[in-house]
């Protein structure tokens, strides 16, 4: 029994170190640049486009920006793809059960996706044909 207890003590910290290590930093991405000659329009034709091949839905939409959510089971991701001044920019708004915190100015969410989710940044290469 003296001996559980000790292996229990010693196991504490390496399952404290595990449940950090689920969580990884989250970073917007770099700026995708924009080819010139590309109307707003079909800018913004492409980037839902993107969204929606990545089974994101698009909630709102404004020119030079829209809002899209991800719903995987009880999982829910949401971003705001502005486009602006020659480049689109993808940013971070909210989740729901992803585990989101902010640590001294650093922000985390879970490491791993949910099974069934594709969600690599919906303007990436694979997605838009503008980068093809």
């Amino acid at each position: 029994m003296r001996h559980s207890r000790w292996f229990a003590l010693l196991l504490l910290p390496l399952l404290v170190l595990l449940m950090g290590a689920r969580q990884a930093p989250l970073l917007d991405p770099d700026p995708v640049a924009i080819p010139a000659g590309l109307s707003v329009e079909a800018v913004q034709k492409e980037i839902k486009r993107a969204l929606v091949t990545r089974n994101w839905a698009v909630t709102a939409e404004q020119p030079g920006q829209i809002e899209a959510t991800l719903n995987v089971r009880a999982h829910v991701a949401r971003i705001t793809v502005s486009h602006a001044d020659g480049k689109v920019r993808v940013a971070y708004v909210s989740s729901e059960n992803l585990n989101f915190e902010e640590k001294n100015g650093q922000r985390f969410i879970t490491r791993t996706m949910p099974r069934g989710s594709t969600t690599s940044s919906p303007t990436s290469r694979a997605t838009c044909s503008w980068k093809r």
